[in-house]
C-alpha cells in the first residue's frame, strides 16, 4: 500500500534530522518489495517561513497536511523568532494542526534501551511506558485568549470539557490493553495524573477519566497527584504502564520521563485523532548545534515507526505494521552494539552516521524476519 506523507523539515537541526527518517523510510520500501511505498512532499514551515513570508505554515501546506495520509514533522521555532506578544512563531505550525486537524491524543513512549545511559541508579525493573497527553484542551486551549493589563497582570484559562476527557482517557484504556495484548510483559495499568486536590478542573477530569475506568475493568486504575508523579517516574518508573494527563502536564511529564532514558535525542512522538496523524521527535529546532552533524536523528527515526504502526493500524496494513516492528527493532539493535550512540549519548556518532548504523541494522532484521 502506498501512503502520502506531508514532509514538514522546519528550522535549526529540523531538516538534518527529517533527511536521515527519510533514508530509513525508503529502506523499508526496498525491504518490503514495496508492500509499503511512500509518495513524499516536502513543504517550507516553521520560524525561517514566518520571518520570510509572514506565516509559519501557509493555507497550502496546512492543506496539503490535511490531504495527507501522515505527517512527518521536523522541527519548527527559533528562539528568537517572536510575535509581538513573545509567544515563538514557530509554534504556530504545531498549533494549528494540532487544533485544525483535531489532533486530541499526544502519544509520547518513554522506554530505556539496552546500552543507553540513564542518570537513574537502578534500572533493574526496565523502563517501558507510554504518556498520553490531552493535546487540545488545558492551558493550552487558551493560547490565544490569554490577557494582559498595561504589562502588569497577565492571565490564561484552563479548558476541560467532559467529552475532551472522555475520549482521551478511552484513548488511553485502548492503549493499554493494546499493549497488554502486545506482551509488554505486565498487567496493563492506566495511571491518571492532576492536581484535583487543588484545582477544580482537575478534579473533573479526574472524574471522568474514573469514570472510563469502570468500562475497562481488565485494566487497572489509579490516580496521582502530578508533584507525586514526578516523583514517581524517577523514583519508581518501572511500576508505570500508562499515564494519562492534561495538556500542559502532559508536555512537562514527557521531557522528565525522556531524561530518564537517554534524552530527548531519543523521545518519538504521535499526535493523533480519529482521522489525522502527525508525528514527530519531542526535541526543538536547537539551533546552536544546527548544521554541524551532531544532532541524534533517533527520535525522528522512532516516529517514522510510530507513523507506520498508526497507519497499519489505521488501514489494516501488515506490511506498515511489520515495517515499524522492523525500526524499532533497527533502532534497538544499533543502540545496543554502539554503533548509533550519538554524543548526547555518550558516542561519537554523528548525524549521518548514526542513520548508516540504523539503516545497517535494519537490513539486518529484515533478512532475518
Amino acid at each position: 500500500m502506498s501512503y502520502g506523507i506531508a514532509v514538514l523539515p522546519g528550522d535549526g537541526i529540523g531538516p538534518e534530522v527529517v533527511a536521515e527518517a527519510l533514508r530509513v523510510l525508503r529502506r523499508v520500501e526496498e525491504l518490503s518489495g514495496e508492500e509499503v511505498a511512500f509518495d513524499l512532499e516536502s513543504f517550507d514551515v516553521g520560524a525561517e517561513a514566518w520571518r520570510r513570508t509572514g506565516e509559519a505554515i501557509s493555507d497550502g501546506a496546512y492543506g496539503a497536511c490535511a490531504a495527507a495520509d501522515a505527517i512527518l514533522l521536523g522541527a519548527a521555532g527559533l528562539p528568537d523568532a517572536r510575535h509581538p506578544d513573545g509567544r515563538e512563531a514557530g509554534a504556530d505550525v504545531i498549533f494549528r494542526l494540532r487544533f485544525g486537524l483535531d489532533l486530541y491524543a499526544g502519544i509520547r513512549p518513554v522506554r530505556l534501551y539496552p546500552g543507553v545511559p540513564t542518570p537513574l541508579r537502578d534500572t533493574a525493573g526496565g523502563i517501558d511506558y507510554v504518556i498520553v497527553r490531552e493535546n487540545v484542551e488545558g492551558v493550552y486551549a487558551g493560547r490565544h485568549g490569554g490577557s494582559r493589563v498595561e504589562g502588569e497582570v497577565a492571565a490564561d484559562t484552563s479548558i476541560v470539557t467532559r467529552a475532551g476527557t472522555l475520549r482521551i482517557a478511552e484513548a488511553a484504556f485502548a492503549l493499554a490493553e493494546s499493549r497488554a495484548r502486545a506482551g509488554h510483559g505486565r498487567a496493563p495499568l492506566v495511571t491518571c495524573v492532576d492536581k484535583s486536590n487543588v484545582l477544580a478542573s482537575y478534579a473533573f477530569f479526574r472524574e471522568v477519566v474514573t469514570e472510563v475506568a469502570a468500562r475497562h475493568p481488565d485494566v487497572a486504575f489509579e490516580a496521582v497527584y502530578v508533584d507525586a508523579a514526578a516523583l514517581y517516574l524517577v523514583q519508581r518508573p518501572a511500576t508505570f504502564d500508562v499515564v494519562v494527563t492534561e495538556n500542559m502536564f502532559g508536555d512537562i511529564l514527557s521531557d522528565l520521563g525522556a531524561g530518564t532514558v537517554g534524552g530527548l535525542g531519543l523521545a518519538g512522538s504521535g499526535d493523533v485523532g480519529d482521522a489525522h496523524g502527525l508525528f514527530q521527535a519531542a526535541h526543538g529546532s536547537a539551533p546552536d548545534i544546527a548544521g554541524q552533524g551532531i544532532a541524534n536523528p533517533l527520535a525522528t527515526v522512532l516516529s517514522t515507526a510510530m507513523m507506520l504502526d498508526w497507519l497499519g493500524r489505521r488501514h489494516d496494513d501488515q506490511a506498515a505494521h511489520r515495517a515499524s516492528a522492523w525500526i524499532d527493532a533497527a533502532v534497538a539493535t544499533a543502540l545496543g552494539d554502539g554503533s548509533a550512540l550519538t554524543g548526547d549519548l555518550g558516542g561519537s556518532a554523528g548525524t549521518s552516521s548514526a542513520g548508516d548504523a540504523v539503516l545497517r541494522a535494519l537490513d539486518t532484521v529484515a533478512a532475518a524476519a
